[in-house]
């Protein structure tokens, strides 16, 4: 896993375009039948188009630091939040953005939901479907990780803070099938891109 720093988010924004990354995964991966989905062509235009940045995270992004600091005061782990973008070694195309690592084998994530999502998520005590391959990421692209915290902040609600767990272990089959898969979708986007710039 290698680890690219930045001091400005425009950078990181800029960086992240035209790669395959926890939050776009989910849009990438074909489930039933074999349409693409739009985070295949979204990744194609990001790398022949005139980039275009848009702060489309404020809102968590705004509240992430108080969610951090929550979790440290929790659990007594020091979270490091350097404005990062974590690579495969063997492809950069395949990375996260994580929200915070600590140490070498813990990484976490943090959602700031609407207060519907949020109290649907505490009240299941489970990970909206929809993070599972941003979840996936996170150990696809660091082989290093065995601990995601998965935290949920929002400070409107009467529970505002809460956390889950993933194990690598206990998706090891899934993490394989996931990288294969955004392997194959490198092949073809790269294929593309060469016969569409020439």
């Amino acid at each position: 896993m290698k680890k690219i720093q930045f001091e400005h988010k425009e950078d990181w924004l800029h960086y992240r375009a035209g790669k395959i990354t926890g939050t776009r995964l989910k849009d990438l991966i074909v489930k039933r039948g074999t349409k693409k989905k739009i985070g295949f062509y979204e990744i194609i235009a990001e790398r022949i188009a005139i980039p275009i940045t848009e702060d489309y995270m404020l809102r968590g992004a705004e509240l992430e630091a108080d969610a951090i600091a929550r979790f440290e005061k929790e659990t007594k782990k020091k979270v490091d939040s350097s404005l990062v973008l974590w690579e495969r070694e063997d492809d950069p195309d395949i990375a996260i953005s994580p929200d915070g690592s600590i140490g070498e084998t813990e990484a976490i994530e943090v959602k700031c939901l609407s207060n519907a999502r949020h109290l649907e998520a505490y009240l299941t005590q489970t990970i909206p479907p929809e993070f599972e391959y941003q979840i996936l990421q996170y150990f696809i692209v660091n082989d290093k990780i065995k601990k995601l915290h998965f935290v949920f902040y929002n400070p409107a609600m009467p529970i505002d803070y809460f956390s889950m767990v993933i194990n690598r272990k206990d998706i090891e089959d899934q993490i394989t099938e996931c990288l294969e898969i955004q392997r194959e979708a490198l092949k073809e986007i790269e294929k593309i891109q060469k016969d569409l710039t020439f």
